[in-house]
């Protein structure tokens, strides 16, 4: 059993990207159908797509921070300000699954290493092309749509204002 979409909105997707001063409601969206899509909203947290509910491999991990955050310490400071101190330095990779925070940071900020535009908030093929071209490369389009439609989809239409 996974985290229920509304609470996992309210919880720790809207409050992390406020912390990192990126509240938007298509990253809400966004990053719920990600979750969806790659983990079942938590049900299954270590695959072999990778790690928590965003499935981040280990690999994609290290090239952001190497590659992006790296590259600027005051972002890099902010998003491991979220990790927990002893863990981080023993297992990374370990907090993409246990830490819903930090990998909520990790997953927002692939999006931005990515440079690609946040599709409109209805946009949905929009939304999982991105996911494709950023999480799951071999994924097909109508896995993220069909885990879209089943768990985001309802959150809206029963809580509208929830997002």
């Amino acid at each position: 059993m996974g985290i229920a979409a509304s609470e996992l909105c309210r919880y720790v997707i809207r409050p992390t990207l406020i912390y990192l001063g990126r509240q938007h409601p298509g990253a809400e969206f966004f990053l719920l159908g990600v979750a969806a899509s790659q983990s079942a909203l938590g049900a299954e947290l270590d695959s072999q797509r990778g790690h928590g509910l965003y499935g981040i491999s280990d690999s994609l991990h290290y090239q952001l921070w190497d590659g992006y955050l790296a590259k600027d310490p005051d972002l890099a400071s902010l998003v491991r300000g979220l990790a927990s101190q002893h863990a981080f330095l023993t297992g990374p990779d370990l907090e993409l699954t246990v830490n819903l925070r930090y990998s909520t940071a990790i997953a927002w900020m692939m999006v931005e290493a990515s440079r690609t535009s946040l599709p409109a908030e209805d946009d949905l093929m929009g939304m999982a092309r991105m996911w494709r071209r950023i999480f799951q490369p071999q994924g097909r389009l109508q896995d993220f749509t069909t885990a879209w439609q089943t768990s985001v989809r309802p959150l809206l239409q029963a809580e509208p204002a929830i997002l």
